[in-house]
């Protein structure tokens, strides 16, 4: 069968030419399975891109190289042009001030408050004056309209306000990009659209880039500028969304309407 075809996108005169994220050619295995077989995606400044694909198609694995919490098996990761690939861990604390990750369940700590939680990256980081981290951790639950449940533990929390939390601990640093895995993953359609909205509006209020793996058409039509789809592995689809929709591509198609041909 013959590779499918990229399409790729006029270049937007709204970004630098540099993208801030880059992957080249990237390969991940975990034993016999081929997880990612050459994925290659440029992420732009300041745009909003929304990765699709199947469950268990290597999603989640390619956001967890963006911020070196996997080193690729080969393959290029570039943030900002510089290869991370090979960085140790106390290198990769830069790269992890600019590309901040909401979890797919939060990934909050139990014990802590959602002051602490918050808090967290900057203590991590050697920061101890309590005026300063009071004042950085109210304005990112501010951000995300979560002020005043600061002494709030995450057992006490809804699910749409633990996603609130945990995405406010991943602004604090101010990073250049967000990476969101699964946002709207076991949530209602109403907080599912509070989680898009904040979504862009993050992008628009901080000039952030992000990327944004889901399964929901609901949201990835409401914040996607570009959309990517993975296929067994690698990049089958690139373009507006816009392009996405009037795709003609069978497997674009399907996965617009929902349509299974697994049974008959």
């Amino acid at each position: 069968m013959s590779e499918p075809k990229i399409l790729q996108p006029p270049a937007s005169n709204l970004q630098p030419s540099l993208p801030l994220i880059e992957v080249c050619d990237l390969k991940q295995r975990f034993g016999a399975q081929e997880v990612l077989r050459g994925l290659s995606l440029s992420v732009r400044r300041g745009e909003t891109m929304v990765l699709l694909g199947g469950s268990g198609g290597g999603k989640s694995v390619f956001l967890k190289h963006l911020i070196g919490l996997m080193r690729p098996l080969s393959g290029k990761v570039l943030i900002e042009g510089e290869d991370i690939s090979a960085f140790t861990e106390r290198e990769l604390e830069s790269v992890r001030r600019k590309v901040g990750m909401l979890f797919q369940d939060g990934a909050l700590f139990d014990s802590m408050t959602v002051f602490e939680n918050v808090a967290f990256p900057l203590k991590e980081r050697g920061l101890r004056d309590e005026t300063i981290l009071q004042h950085k951790v109210s304005k990112a639950l501010e951000l995300v309209s979560l002020q005043g449940h600061e002494q709030k533990m995450p057992v006490n929390l809804s699910g749409g306000m633990r996603k609130r939390a945990a995405l406010a601990r991943a602004i604090i640093s101010e990073p250049a990009c967000i990476l969101y895995d699964e946002p709207t993953a076991g949530l209602d359609p109403i907080v599912s659209d509070t989680i898009n909205r904040l979504i862009r509006r993050l992008q628009k209020q901080l000039q952030v880039t992000s990327v944004v793996v889901t399964h929901d058409m609901v949201s990835t039509n409401h914040i996607a500028d570009r959309v990517a789809m993975l296929h067994q592995g690698k990049l089958h689809f690139c373009g507006t969304l816009t392009e996405f929709h009037a795709s003609n591509d069978s497997l674009v198609r399907d996965f617009i309407d929902g349509r299974s041909h697994e049974i008959d």
